[in-house]
């Protein structure tokens, strides 16, 4: 019954990695916040929440699978459109897999339950989500597709290298606990000036080659911690957020077609004040 009971645990905590890991509210926060409330015990290296992160990008891999197919096609045949948007992803990812290198040890250590961390970044990330929607450039409840927004990036293979490098540089902000990946480089590409849609594909795009790159590593150096029953919770954690992230990226691109990321920018302030409670009341 326990172990039925853990990895009962460990589906839902997949289910809410692949529903947070695209929206710019922090899955890890949400993960370890939950994981804690649920007393959910992933070990000292929290691998689990590392890998199962997998599940969900390889939906994202999915949805985009013929896009990133000819990405890869033209680049070794050569294409110069397709060749541009390899080295954007390749400057966008590099900063990140350069300093997460040399400072992963200090960065598990920061995701080990310092939750006041999270309450901080939570709301100030979403303070700074509501100040970039509101920048004229963004219009006021504008969608997506408005006028406001029509001078702005609007295909991927557009983006520029220097846009690539603030989004690049923007993601490394994500190692501060509570940032979120896909929240900092989607306001520095929006800020940057692409458009929201397309700054979003490009979050999901550049989440590939990170989180797979963040995957290998952790299993490279933690995976001989997992024992056979959290090796079954992986698994079941890994095939929960694929699921529920193959709902989540559809949902998403559709509503911010229509919407800002604003509701966005106050979920994370009410969140961050509620856990900073929390902790304050310890």
């Amino acid at each position: 019954m326990e172990q039925f009971v853990y990895l009962l645990k460990a589906a839902f905590l997949g289910v809410i990695e692949g529903l947070t890991e695209f929206l710019p509210i922090s899955s890890t926060a949400h993960l370890l916040i939950l994981g804690d409330w649920i007393n959910f015990d992933s070990g000292d290296f929290k691998v689990y929440e590392i890998v199962i992160q997998l599940g969900s990008i390889l939906a994202v891999m999915w949805i985009f699978r013929y896009r990133l197919w000819q990405v890869i096609k033209g680049t070794f045949t050569g294409d110069r459109t397709e060749l541009l948007f390899t080295r954007n992803l390749i400057l966008a990812f590099l900063p990140a897999a350069v300093i997460g290198l040399i400072f992963i040890k200090q960065i598990s250590q920061l995701l080990d339950g310092k939750f006041i961390i999270y309450a901080f970044t939570l709301v100030l990330g979403g303070i700074l989500m509501l100040w970039v929607e509101r920048r004229p450039d963004m219009a006021k409840h504008a969608p997506a597709d408005s006028e406001a927004q029509s001078t702005k990036v609007q295909r991927l293979e557009d983006i520029t290298w220097k846009q690539a490098l603030v989004v690049g540089f923007a993601q490394c902000l994500a190692m501060i606990p509570g940032t979120s990946r896909s929240g900092a480089t989607i306001i520095a590409g929006m800020m940057a000036g692409i458009h929201r849609r397309t700054a979003t594909e490009f979050s999901f795009f550049l989440a590939m080659p990170t989180m797979l790159g963040a995957t290998v590593l952790s299993l490279y150096k933690y995976g001989g911690e997992l024992s056979d029953s959290n090796m079954l919770a992986v698994v079941i954690g890994f095939g929960a957020a694929f699921i529920s992230a193959l709902f989540l990226v559809r949902a998403l691109l559709k509503f911010i077609t229509n919407y800002s990321y604003r509701p966005f920018g106050w979920y994370r302030i009410v969140l961050g004040l509620v856990v900073g409670a929390w902790v304050l009341s310890m």
